[in-house]
């Protein structure tokens, strides 16, 4: 069987001689020395000077519309995994969806202004497969508008923007360190931000708001992370440029297998980097890419329609129209992509798309 995404798995031995400081230690969580040793070596290896490891990224997110203070309208993609609009939903806000750019997958930032009301608060955008959005559009327009702006940057690990960490932009960054991530702390995930005020309060809300054992700084919620998974994290960390390294040799590959093709692939956003993170397709229709999906799952090969559906079609949400939204979540499809895919899988995964494409 090939999966859509493994995670990678450092050597047993090494996450085990952590294990062994952890029971000497006996202890387990609570910022613990392995988390704060975590924080450190993501914060050298990102370049990035604020950062806390959280449970997971959509208490990331959430925190970060808290801290925030956000209230009335979000301004937010229809593309993206449903963590986005639902952390909005749940922290009381409404998402009001901006449709997305065609070639990038990210949201265009010449519709944003015909969005904002008397009631937006602040702009939310997810940088789609790690491919940054147009940063500093939506910073003018935020600073026009005395918005704030949060990134869900949740594939973004080792993604850069004009030569920086894309986490160092906005004022506040989310990341996703879950087991199908590039990085992987199994279940885990970080938030950032530059401001000291807004980190601090960050900082209090990942801990209940504890400011000592018997004093609250203000409302805060359980997101810490453990020991254990900071463990997986510190391993994984030492073999993350042979893990980008090999992601790009992959897509690369995919990209001349497809190259005569009748599909579309992403567009980078110019000023970045990519870490390749994913391989998404896009096809001509729905049809194309069910009669793909079909004849890859009977070979036992299991892509995975992100991001399908559009968020704007959730049942808990104002029904909006994006209609380019719309289209590409009815007709794209990440292919498989991890460390140990062989170059010979890739070349079946392609022979059974281009057949299926061919196959009218």
């Amino acid at each position: 069987m090939i999966p859509v995404t493994k995670p990678f798995m450092p050597p047993i031995e090494e996450y085990k001689k952590y294990l062994e400081g952890i029971w000497d230690r006996e202890h387990l969580t609570n910022h613990g020395p392995l988390v704060k040793e975590l924080e450190e070596k993501l914060k050298e290896h990102l370049d990035i000077e604020n950062l806390l490891f959280l449970s997971n990224g959509t208490i990331a997110l959430q925190i970060a519309i808290k801290a925030l203070e956000l209230s009335g309208e979000i301004i937010t993609t229809p593309f993206s995994y449903v963590a986005t609009t639902s952390s909005i939903v749940w922290e009381g806000c409404k998402p009001v969806f901006v449709d997305i750019d065609e070639a990038t997958f990210n949201m265009d930032a010449t519709k944003i202004e015909k969005a904002i009301t008397s009631k937006t608060s602040a702009i939310l955008a997810t940088h789609v497969f790690g491919n940054p959005c147009d940063i500093d559009a939506i910073q003018e327009i935020a600073d026009k508008y005395n918005l704030k702006v949060i990134y869900d940057a949740a594939h973004c690990f080792g993604t850069l923007y004009k030569g920086k960490s894309v986490f160092s932009y906005g004022d506040v960054s989310t990341a996703s360190f879950h087991a199908t991530k590039l990085f992987h702390t199994v279940e885990g995930g970080a938030v950032f931000a530059k401001d000291p005020d807004t980190f601090a309060k960050l900082s209090y809300m990942r801990n209940f708001g504890h400011d000592g054992p018997e004093a609250f700084h203000g409302v805060g919620i359980n997101g810490k992370n453990s020991e254990f998974h900071a463990a997986m994290g510190l391993c994984n960390l030492k073999y993350i440029k042979s893990i980008v390294g090999k992601r790009e040799k992959q897509c690369n590959l995919y990209s001349q297998l497809l190259e005569t093709a009748e599909l579309d692939t992403i567009k980078i956003e110019k000023n970045s980097s990519w870490n390749h993170a994913y391989f998404p397709i896009v096809f001509k229709d729905e049809t194309i890419l069910e009669r793909v999906k079909d004849s890859l799952e009977k070979n036992k090969i299991f892509p995975r329609r992100y991001f399908y559906p559009s968020l704007n079609s959730l049942a808990y949400v104002e029904r909006q129209v994006v209609q380019i939204s719309e289209k590409i979540s009815t007709s794209i499809l990440c292919l498989p992509l991890y460390f140990d895919l062989k170059n010979e899988d890739q070349k079946n995964i392609t022979k059974i798309v281009l057949e299926g494409i061919n196959n009218n």
